[in-house]
């Protein structure tokens, strides 16, 4: 009997997080050890240069979130902005889509990962950061093995882990991507790691590893000053509810679009009935997303971060609802750990570094975000954004409650497409009965802009159904990570289940009643 299940983007980073449970630690702490690993275990994708959220719901209720995301640099003495012509444009190929990022030290906002599980361990863990954080040390040294997955990524980010000298010399040792089955060590990385485990977030934001960080970005270009760092603060937030079914789904409130976006989804589908085989239900899926897509207008970004902004939004959805319109169908570096503990604690935790900033400041071995340069979190354009504001995000750690008991804690990677691999997800679980492993497996699609992305393995009923929707299809040939990558955690009727997202080369683990620590 598993008494307690963590599903993260690596099998290592499960494997601690699971080994934080079985020395009595909480379904947070087993995420923060999760996420700590993580920073070594995906190294490109979190670290302490990235920002997150973080939704717990201890024993009983009731569940909060905490934002670290990214902030706005410039609180400094003056005041600099962005200039969008210091940013650094490449294109990542994804399959048969590419997306474009921009990069360079410009592109670097003020971090919150360190910030957010500093605090989060202090008030809902009962292990010291100093145990925490031992697995991902002694992981840095050692050297992590470069899986399929990872190989892939850092093929189509390559040009982003070649751009400052130190990422160059961390990611790409030899001079080229690292092989399958090539380690790399991350030995400055673990200097850092071993810093927050002594002294916490001050290491950062008001320590040695912050004046290296500021010093170096100073000297390149970038904004991000000694007094962005000691200003930032973690807040505190209350998530997003929404009845689907039977079950309550909660998720990440506004300032980001992930959740909100997701529960507009949930809304739609609510009012469509299950059923109708596969192809019911990707055609349900493409309608739910449809429908939420069609919220996203100017007003919509604009309004986040305004006072009632939720109020107005399911207004406005309800309107849509009862118009009998057809929804409008106009218009990567994330990783996720989930934890259940046997008390029935939840812990859902997203972090990201954007696709990375290609800076890494020397003797930190900290690879820092590039989210000034992310199109989709600047919708206004690069550089219009005021300094000390934090930023908007997809990313949406999410719980679902069966009444007052926990059903799943989930949460996914994939950039814009993470809500419909989130929405696919908990469909899945709740009309279509599976378990975790088999909700995460399932073939995905996603509605964006003109068209609808099918994954590879959806049934060809299914994609008949969808062109009879008059949907576009973009049929991809096999699965890709460019459909998210969700880690969940779940109660079954057969016990605590968990399970990462093959895409990415997720993994899941657990403990057993001899308090064994066990893969899922």
């Amino acid at each position: 009997m598993i008494t307690g299940a963590v599903a993260a983007g690596h099998p290592l980073s499960a494997r601690a997080g699971a080994t934080a449970l079985a020395a009595g630690g909480t379904a947070t702490d087993a995420v923060i050890a999760g996420a700590l690993t993580s920073a070594v275990a995906e190294a490109v994708l979190t670290g302490p240069g990235a920002g997150g959220f973080l939704m717990v719901r201890p024993p009983g209720g009731p569940a909060t979130i905490l934002d670290f995301f990214v902030a706005v640099p410039g609180l400094g003495p003056t005041g600099q902005r962005l200039d969008p012509a210091d940013l650094h444009a490449f294109t990542v190929p994804f399959g048969t889509a590419e997306q474009v990022f921009h990069i360079g030290p410009a592109s670097v906002a003020v971090p919150g990962m360190l910030a957010g599980l500093d605090e989060a361990a202090r008030r809902f863990g009962r292990l010291p950061l100093s145990d925490l954080v031992a697995p991902a040390v002694a992981l840095a040294r050692a050297g992590v093995a470069v899986g399929e997955e990872a190989a892939y990524l850092h093929r189509i980010l390559a040009e982003m882990l070649g751009h400052t000298p130190a990422s160059a010399e961390q990611f790409l040792p030899t001079g080229r991507v690292a092989d399958v089955g090539e380690a790399l060590v991350f030995e400055d990385l673990a200097h850092t790691l071993e810093a927050f485990g002594a002294d916490g977030a001050r290491c950062l934001y008001d320590g040695p590893v912050g004046d290296r960080i500021t010093a170096y970005l100073a000297a390149t270009g970038g904004l991000v000053t000694a007094d962005d760092l000691r200003a930032y603060r973690v807040v505190e937030r209350t998530p997003v509810q929404v009845t689907f079914r039977d079950m309550t789904v909660l998720t990440n409130p506004p300032p980001s679009s992930g959740g909100v976006l997701i529960a507009a989804a949930l809304e739609h589908l609510q009012r469509l009935p299950a059923g109708g085989g596969e192809a019911g239900f990707y055609a349900r899926m493409a309608a739910a997303q449809a429908g939420a897509n069609a919220m996203r207008g100017p007003e919509f970004h604009e309004g986040l971060a305004d006072e009632g902004f939720l109020e107005r939004f399911w207004a406005a959805l309800r309107d849509a609802e009862a118009s009998g319109l057809p929804p409008s169908r106009k218009p990567t570096g994330t990783t996720h750990v989930s934890a259940i503990d046997a008390d029935g604690g939840m812990a859902s935790l997203s972090s990201s570094n954007g696709s990375g900033s290609g800076v890494v400041a020397p003797g930190t071995g900290v690879l820092l975000n590039n989210m000034l340069g992310e199109s989709d979190l600047n919708p206004a354009g690069f550089g219009s954004l005021p300094p000390g504001l934090r930023m908007t995000s997809m990313m949406a750690p999410t719980m679902l409650l069966h009444g007052d008991a926990p059903i799943a804690a989930l949460g996914s990677a994939g950039s814009n497409r993470l809500r419909s691999a989130i929405l696919m997800v908990v469909a899945g679980m709740v009309d279509g009965g599976d378990d975790p492993a088999d909700a995460v497996r399932m073939p995905r699609i996603h509605h964006e802009g003109d068209g609808l992305d099918v994954e590879g393995g959806v049934p060809a009923d299914a994609i008949m159904a969808l062109r009879d929707e008059s949907f576009d299809l973009r049929l991809w040939t096999e699965a890709n990570l460019y459909f998210g990558g969700v880690s969940v955690a779940g109660a079954t009727p057969r016990g605590l289940r968990a399970a990462g997202d093959p895409r990415r080369g997720g993994g899941a683990a657990g403990v057993d009643d001899q308090g064994r620590v066990v893969d899922l």
